[in-house]
């Protein structure tokens, strides 16, 4: 059933497109009836179920996220505080994110270190950079001109 498309007007065009589409759309939902009542004979005769055959979609609905356990969807798992303003002990801070106003005014202070803020039974993740001994620093610097010259 061949259609010339040329000898047809706009609105015929626009017409046969929308029906097109409709009975696309209808063939695809036969289709898929089609395949699901398959299926559904394949599993009765087998005598599994879907979950079976697809454990992610058995588990996915069954999997909560860490905040739903917790009781509040919006909000993930919250952290204990790590560090305390000693000026304010209702200012505390994780650690995590952002340093607060408060720790960098702290820290500007002579004799305040990071670790001097910790709430007392608390460990610092700050770790100390290892001191390069001179003969390190000129290791590296010789290995350096060495690579240069080798370049040129």
């Amino acid at each position: 059933m061949a259609v010339n498309l040329k000898a047809l007007s706009a609105t015929e065009l626009q017409a046969l497109i929308q029906d097109a589409s409709a009975h696309l759309e209808g063939a695809r939902k036969n289709l898929v009836k089609d395949i699901r009542a398959k299926i559904d004979a394949l599993l009765q005769e087998s005598g599994l179920t879907l979950d079976d055959i697809y454990h992610r979609r058995a588990a996915k609905h069954a999997k909560k996220t860490k905040a739903t356990r917790v009781g509040n969807p919006l909000k993930g798992s919250s952290v204990a505080p790590k560090y305390r303003n000693p000026e304010d002990a209702s200012q505390t801070w994780t650690g995590r994110g952002r340093q607060p106003i408060w720790v960098a005014d702290a820290l500007k202070k002579r004799g305040v270190t990071i670790d001097s803020l910790l709430i007392s039974g608390r460990k610092s993740s700050t770790k100390k950079a290892p001191k390069k001994t001179a003969k390190k620093v000129a290791t590296k610097a010789v290995k350096k001109v060495v690579r240069r010259k080798a370049k040129a």
